[in-house]
């Protein structure tokens, strides 16, 4: 998947943002890192993995492919923050093999290791934990790349409207 592309969508999406409300002066790094530990907790509550008193099934693959991109968008934003992007390394630093739980846990733990010391490389374990639990869902990159760039087009359409 071309990552820089996205990058560049998010980027300019942010600056959107930020120019529509003023607050390009502003860091908004921990309200972006917050919101995407929301969005992760979302996409875990539609995947109702841990859901293990109910057995109502889990929402369709559509909801939960949106729900991941609404997690890449933050995860996206808050590497641009600091100047980050994410480069695939020849080999990753996830292989491993968890349940959807267990993937979920990872990544909350890598965002908090990414807010406490914001480094290039814990910001590579963090997008490739992130890329993992993508995949563990069952997502593949042409289904992330459209769903990502049809929401993109949904949030600047909020923004036009006021959103």
């Amino acid at each position: 998947m071309d990552w820089n592309q996205l990058f560049e969508m998010q980027k300019q999406l942010d600056t959107y943002i930020e120019n529509n409300h003023d607050l390009s002066e502003v860091n908004l790094f921990q309200e972006k890192h917050l919101a995407l530990l929301v969005e992760l907790g979302e996409l875990a509550n539609e995947t109702r993995c841990f859901k293990f008193w109910s057995t109502k099934p889990r929402n369709s693959q559509q909801v939960i492919l949106e729900e991941y991109v609404d997690v890449l968008h933050f995860l996206m934003s808050i590497g641009i923050e600091k100047g980050y992007m994410y480069h695939r390394e020849e080999k990753d630093e996830v292989q491993a093999s968890c349940t959807e739980s267990e993937c979920f846990y990872h990544v909350y733990e890598k965002a908090i290791a990414y807010r406490e010391n914001p480094t290039d490389g814990n910001y590579q374990q963090l997008f490739s934990w992130s890329l993992y639990l993508g995949n563990r869902l069952g997502f593949a990159d042409r289904d992330i790349r459209q769903a990502y760039w049809e929401k993109n087009q949904i949030n600047y359409q909020r923004q036009d409207q006021g959103y």
